[in-house]
């Protein structure tokens, strides 16, 4: 994971860390997990921390955003739209054209192995898109 100079203020990861102790209860544990099974399936992701408080999650590009609201923790997926779901975890944002999102609820779980099935599924899209504008240049 990137490091940021510590000369400049807390790390983004560091400010995600702060952000999961202010949520408490469901709220924090569920974007702890979901923080931690992004780590876990790309243990080269960068996190940052954007929007005033957002954590977002980046390996080439956007991942995924982790929102909270009162009663729902949001995993935003930029490029949602172009990554197969065969289980189906996208269940908030399914009009956009781009993006599509995972809305989590007190006491639901996600499928472990099908979020990071997601995770990696938007790794590779980004690296092809990446290696296709390296091809371009």
């Amino acid at each position: 994971m990137k490091k940021s100079d510590p000369a400049a203020g807390p790390s983004p990861s560091e400010l995600i860390d702060e952000k999961i102790a202010s949520l408490g209860a469901w709220r924090g544990d569920t974007l702890a997990r979901m923080r931690r099974l992004i780590r876990d399936e790309d243990p080269e992701v960068v996190e940052e921390w954007k929007w005033m408080g957002t954590p977002v999650w980046s390996h080439d590009g956007i991942l995924c955003t982790g929102e909270s609201y009162k009663g729902v923790v949001k995993l935003t997926f930029a490029k949602g739209a172009s990554l197969d779901d065969p289980a189906r975890l996208f269940n908030a944002s399914l009009d956009g054209k781009v993006r599509r999102a995972i809305d989590i609820h007190e006491g639901e779980e996600v499928d472990p192995a099908a979020f990071k099935a997601l995770v990696r599924a938007a790794i590779e899209l980004n690296a092809a898109a990446k290696a296709k504008a390296r091809r371009a240049r």
